[in-house]
């Protein structure tokens, strides 16, 4: 007997899947009305009538239809995990852990809700909680390649280096050609201090790849060489990963205020907002959206499209660029913009040598350059690749190029930029002014 003859709902319900997947919300509604008619009290229909809400932009409605599955069946893991991660999803993950806990100890050996709950760590930013899971996984599921590695990079955030490098070791053993691991392995032994110890590694990716930048940037940093600035390739896919939950995690979990404080500075400077802005490094559009609309253009620049993505829904930028910063400032004509910002984006771009002489180009007269930096040690180099993958510039340098460009006056506050493991990261926020 087939699936569909003892389940009848069952083809309305894959119908209406695929349905929402394509985004034919109004089909989907038509399929799950005759699922729902056919099985009222079925709360797959529910769960499904969720997934579409929330793709249509109807939060509530998703969340009302969630926990009327669980009304229907208040134990139903699947139910209780959608509503889990839907509450991640909006960055509520309060809620969103204490269910998710709650239905991996009513199904502990549940691959699905070990999954889900995995992934709701991850968004909430609580390694400890997937760490746990993930080890749970592996008692399941014990030579599973993903969760072996993605435990590995969780270890290493986490500072526990030797773990991780245990963990790329089976992998290795297992499938020296293994790139995402020699990656994973090499990346460990810098972290842990020893980049020596990684040279092997680097030298092996790069015969697979030897044109790869990412491969290339580790290499330099095995070898004891500090790059001058991180490929593109490892920014956007950091930033594509943390698009939909970087507002909550960076604002109110890091503290970051850099765009707060920065709007009130640009509009103190400019109180009717008569100007254009160039906004590097936009994110998701924070400063736009503590800026608010302007009478000109603020014209957002990212390497992450996702970022981009979120950053549009504000409505306030007039357009965007998914390129590299430095190829944007290189590339824009003269006098153009009354304001540049970079925040919390020069700390992945490096070397500035070019950057600030280029936006000193692109200003108009008067205009200002406004950008953060973590602070690198008075007595020590320039520039610094701090073991967060993040580069520090000494302030004194910083002046000197802002002063080399042409800037006839130049404000620099010391600042703390955002918390980083409930500790604050220092820096400081310049404000160079060309002369009108």
């Amino acid at each position: 007997m087939s699936a569909t003859a003892t389940d009848p709902n069952l083809k309305h319900l894959h119908t209406a899947r695929e349905q929402i997947a394509k985004g034919d919300l109004k089909a989907a509604a038509q399929t799950l009305n005759q699922a729902n008619k056919q099985s009222p009290r079925d709360p797959r229909v529910f769960l499904l009538s969720a997934l579409m809400a929330e793709k249509s932009g109807n939060i509530n409605g998703a969340f009302d239809a969630l926990r009327h599955s669980l009304t229907i069946a208040p134990d139903w893991a699947p139910g209780q995990l959608e509503l889990a991660l839907l509450h991640a999803r909006r960055n509520q993950f309060p809620q969103a852990i204490e269910i998710a806990e709650k239905v991996a100890r009513q199904e502990p050996k549940n691959p699905l809700v070990l999954a889900g709950a995995v992934d709701i760590a991850h968004r909430a930013g609580d390694l400890e909680m997937a760490v746990r899971h993930l080890r749970r996984g592996l008692e399941l599921m014990p030579g599973d390649v993903t969760l072996r590695r993605t435990l590995a990079r969780d270890l290493g955030s986490m500072g526990q280096h030797d773990q991780a490098i245990a963990l790329w070791n089976g992998l290795i053993e297992e499938n020296p050609s293994d790139e995402q691991a020699l990656l994973g392995r090499l990346q460990a032994r810098i972290a842990s201090g020893h980049p020596e110890q990684g040279i092997a590694d680097a030298s092996r990716l790069l015969e697979a790849a030897p044109h790869d930048p990412v491969y290339s940037y580790f290499s330099d940093l095995a070898h004891g060489k500090t790059p001058l600035h991180q490929p593109v390739e490892l920014s956007r896919g950091l930033f594509d990963g943390l698009a939909d939950m970087y507002d909550m995690r960076m604002v109110h979990g890091l503290k970051y205020q850099l765009p707060r404080q920065v709007a009130e500075k640009i509009t103190a400077l400019y109180p009717d907002k008569n100007l254009n802005i160039l906004d590097l490094g936009c994110g998701t559009g924070l400063l736009g959206v503590f800026l608010g609309e302007i009478d000109g253009f603020l014209i957002g620049v990212d390497i992450s499209r996702k970022m981009i993505e979120q950053a549009a829904r504000h409505g306030v930028y007039a357009r965007f660029h998914t390129v590299n910063l430095l190829d944007a400032l290189k590339e824009t004509p003269d006098a153009i913009y009354q304001v540049i910002t970079a925040l919390d984006v020069f700390i992945y771009a490096g070397d500035l040598t070019q950057a600030i002489p280029d936006a000193y180009r692109i200003l108009t007269p008067g205009g200002h350059l406004m950008f953060s930096c973590e602070a690198a040690t008075e007595n020590g180099p320039d520039l610094v690749l701090q073991s967060s993958d993040r580069y520090a510039h000494k302030r004194s340098h910083v002046e000197a190029l802002c002063k080399s460009a042409g800037f006839a006056s130049m404000e620099v506050q010391d600042t703390v930029l955002r918390l980083e493991n409930n500790a604050p990261i220092n820096g400081f926020l310049v404000i160079a002014r060309k002369a009108a």
